[in-house]
């Protein structure tokens, strides 16, 4: 390994993260019957001691269903990737979670572990040479696997620094052969309401979509999430395919995934169906751009009651600023 040259958006080191966590829950505002995202910036102090209250230890949940890629994990770290924080402690990212599927609130780990991963196959389909269905397995076991911290920047305006694994997207565009005149990729998470929950609730357009450019997708920071704190990914975190887009807010770090439908269209994804004034297609993170219904311009980090200030693209402007080179007049961070 060459020495280790701190990279342009490292942030000063900070204290290690407590074992203790801000717990900030979000507010699910009705409109119009639907249920759309939201969030409760309260005082640190108005939640402090719940953290032991709700997850005890902080001891993840265990998987009882075995996971054929083990054997997989860890894997090298990439070096050009630190986060420039701390790690978040691994009990406070998999027990503090959002995903809709299994409820609006933040304790959905336990109802994720209903989710079978096996068989899980992902299509890739729409304007590619020929259409695919992988077995997962398969998938993960034919790409380059690295880790990399990224930090995570939440729309609801809290952050952790989590040690991905998993590969680039731009190998999974690579495999999928997309035609020249596609320019989007629209993602896919399963549905299956039987043991997701949340997906009975009607007013929601299920399933969850996401969507990104060709060259988002392809950008270096795009990546394929398979596994975590050095194993594979827990179900609550996205099993067994979810992506990070560190430069984004985390809705658009779509979780277990199945389909990429490659399109010359631009996507409408699932919370801009819903609040598209809130909710935007690019949804890049700008400390100067607040919500409509609160401040984007200070996180939270996870296991701290200390809040820091946000950085424009999370801190990955020297990597991904370029991308959006002539489009001042889109609505580049809602």
């Amino acid at each position: 390994m060459p020495n280790f040259i701190k990279p342009r958006w490292a942030l000063p080191e900070r204290a290690a993260t407590p074992e203790s966590i801000f717990l900030a829950r979000r507010s699910l505002i009705k409109s119009a019957g639907l249920g759309v995202i939201g969030a409760a910036l309260a005082a640190p102090s108005a939640h402090a001691g719940l953290l032991d209250n709700l997850f005890g230890a902080n001891t993840p949940p265990t998987d009882t269903e075995p996971d054929p890629t083990t054997d997989l994990y860890p894997v090298q770290r990439n070096e050009a990737y630190t986060g420039g924080r701390p790690l978040t402690d691994e009990g406070l990212a998999t027990t503090y979670n959002n995903f809709y599927e299994f409820g609006s609130h933040k304790r959905i780990y336990d109802g994720a572990q209903k989710l079978p991963l096996r068989p899980w196959t992902v299509i890739l389909d729409g304007m590619v040479e020929e259409e695919q269905t992988v077995d997962i397995d398969t998938l993960i076991r034919q790409m380059p696997l690295e880790e990399r911290i990224y930090r995570h920047r939440c729309v609801e305006a809290w952050s952790m620094v989590v040690p991905w694994s998993g590969f680039a997207m731009a190998e999974l565009v690579k495999l999928a052969r997309p035609k020249a005149g596609a320019k989007y990729v629209l993602m896919q998470t399963f549905e299956n309401p039987q043991v997701a929950s949340g997906q009975r609730q009607s007013w929601y357009p299920w399933p969850y979509t996401e969507g990104v450019t060709i060259e988002e997708a392809t950008n270096p920071l795009a990546f394929m999430v398979t596994g975590v704190y050095g194993k594979p990914v827990p179900k609550q975190n996205g099993a067994p395919l979810r992506l990070a887009l560190p430069w984004k807010y985390g809705f658009k770090s779509i979780k277990s995934l199945v389909r990429f439908t490659f399109t010359d269209q631009r996507p409408v994804s699932f919370w801009e169906k819903l609040a598209a004034n809130e909710y935007g297609f690019w949804a890049n993170v700008n400390p100067e751009v607040p919500h409509p219904r609160w401040s984007q311009a200070t996180e939270m980090p996870l296991g701290s009651e200390e809040r820091i200030p946000t950085q424009l693209f999370n801190g990955y402007a020297d990597e991904v600023a370029g991308l959006y080179k002539g489009l001042e007049g889109e609505r580049l961070y809602t």
